[in-house]
């Protein structure tokens, strides 16, 4: 085994232990190998009985859970999320691989960001006596009357990259775990200005809860430009009529749909990306696809899935001991050509 080889098994180990679980396709990026190679690290590992192998990706086994966390028995949690295609399927891993370490079973439901549909669902989890806690990403469409619903359902509740809006009597029982979006505004902020922009713009999707923080810390912080929101699929005469202003010279774009068609209005109108526009996207899910490929804010996904289960553990082990808690997890950012460079730079994750 080549000293290369060995470096690459350290780093799989080292991102199995702090996340829970790997994606082949970002290992190998991040690596710049082969997904072929990276998929020969992973069987070799699961040789060992040091990792177990998964659809696109790795787990950490079962058995290898943190040192001194006492295994739960017999407990089986529901979790309803708005999609199982983007943006979820790290975060249902993390949160599998953490129900893994500790013995707990999940029981997975799609919903849609609907809120009769979210209803339903959870309902359904509810009625079976099946689940004795709930992880949820429901559509609050920016009132309380799911938080109050869920406040006032049987059983304890964390929302996953949700926040109540406000405190009500009901939300106080309800805890939840999500990406500080605001923070990832202020790296790629950060990093726009070490680059020397300072009319910086931010576009986001319309009806995306992701957007809705983005929009409200961008306009917390009373930038020069206000945010600019899309439809999806995004209007392109919107974007040509904004890069005709040329009141900009970088944008952050969510989520990357949206930064990619930013980037194909650039190339027809003529505008070359970093240097006449810099870009940035928010989500990083294809964002390594666009051209040229896009610097993007990588939400912790997988880890706010493994915090959520962390949490209603917590939550039903303590019952009503401790008080409720909300938690804020820190985003990276993944520096590529769209914005000049191609290191990675990261903030430590933290809870508050």
């Amino acid at each position: 085994m080549t000293l290369f080889q060995v470096q690459r098994h350290e780093r799989l180990m080292s991102e199995l232990q702090q996340h829970g679980a790997v994606r082949v396709s970002e290992i190998a990026r991040d690596l710049g190998v082969s997904e072929l190679t990276i998929r020969r690290d992973i069987a070799a590992l699961a040789a060992r009985n040091l990792v177990t192998r998964v659809h696109g990706g790795a787990t950490l086994p079962s058995r290898a859970r943190p040192i001194g966390r006492p295994r739960t028995t017999a407990l089986t949690v529901g979790m309803v999320v708005p999609s199982l295609d983007f943006y979820w399927p790290p975060v249902v891993a993390g949160a599998r691989a953490a129900a893994a370490a500790l013995g707990v079973t999940v029981q997975l439901r799609g919903s849609t960001y609907d809120p009769d549909e979210d209803r339903r669902q959870i309902g359904r989890l509810v009625e079976a006596g099946e689940v004795r806690g709930l992880l949820l990403a429901p559509s609050l469409d920016g009132d309380d009357a799911m938080i109050d619903w869920i406040g006032r359902l049987r059983l304890p509740a964390i929302l996953v990259e949700r926040q109540p809006r406000r405190w009500t009597a009901a939300s106080r029982q309800v805890e939840w775990v999500r990406s500080d979006h605001a923070l990832g505004l202020e790296i790629a902020r950060h990093h726009l200005h070490e680059h020397g922009h300072r009319r910086i713009g931010l576009l986001v999707s319309r009806g995306s809860p992701t957007s809705a923080y983005l929009k409200e810390a961008w306009l917390t912080a009373r930038n020069d430009h206000p945010p600019v929101v899309l439809d999806d699929p995004p209007d392109r005469r919107v974007i040509r009529d904004l890069l005709a202003r040329r009141t900009v010279d970088a944008l952050i774009v969510h989520s990357d749909p949206h930064a990619m068609a930013v980037a194909q209005v650039c190339a027809e109108e003529g505008l070359r990306v970093p240097e006449d526009l810099a870009l940035i996207s928010y989500d990083d899910e294809i964002a390594h696809l666009g051209e040229p490929p896009l610097t993007a804010v990588r939400p912790p996904k997988n880890h706010v899935g493994r915090l959520a289960v962390e949490l209603i553990v917590s939550r039903l082990l303590d019952g009503d001991r401790r008080p409720a808690r909300g938690m804020l997890v820190a985003p990276e950012l993944v520096v590529r050509e769209s914005s000049f460079g191609s290191e990675r730079f990261g903030l430590p994750r933290f809870a508050s």
